[in-house]
């Protein structure tokens, strides 16, 4: 497989994901986080799909074209190490839903930022709160939901909080 296919399908295996986590959601009161602005498409499609909903990005540094980027109030910067812990101390139990696309296409350092991350994820979700990742998060509060029809396993995971 190309790389241009992989990158394809894990854009499908994202969308679905992210579809899904939305329509489990529709229903869950809380705030939406974003760890990860990149170019800003993710948030685009979460804030299109759940309009009306806070949606918080946590970032390390604006790269996003303007129109696919929060308004300040919504943006937190920093390593995810340093905004993650002080976001889940304001938010705790609260979130809805989380989505963390932070692969780097390292494996070794992006399972332990996964593997780091992942108790503060778990706190900050509200009970029957969704989680999306494209990195395997350890937490015993979360729970791995089975995927969308098409998204092979591994590729995408989904959670929810228990």
């Amino acid at each position: 497989m190309s790389r241009l296919e992989s990158f394809i399908r894990r854009l499908e295996a994202q969308r679905a994901c992210l579809d899904r986590a939305m329509q489990l959601i529709a229903d869950l009161p809380g705030p939406v986080f974003e760890l990860g602005l990149g170019n800003g498409r993710t948030f685009d499609h979460l804030r299109q799909g759940l309009p009306g909903r806070a949606i918080y990005v946590l970032e390390r540094q604006v790269a996003a074209h303007p129109n696919c980027t929060p308004a300040a109030e919504f943006l937190i910067l920093g390593d995810f190490r340093d905004t993650l812990p002080a976001t889940c101390r304001r938010f705790a139990g609260n979130a809805a839903f989380v989505h963390a696309d932070i692969g780097s296409g390292n494996d070794e350092a992006d399972h332990g930022l996964a593997t780091t991350l992942a108790p503060a994820i778990a706190a900050l979700l509200r009970e029957g709160g969704i989680a999306a990742s494209d990195q395997p998060l350890p937490a015993p509060a979360l729970r791995e939901l089975p995927l969308p029809p098409g998204v092979p396993p591994g590729r995408y995971r989904l959670y929810r909080k228990s």
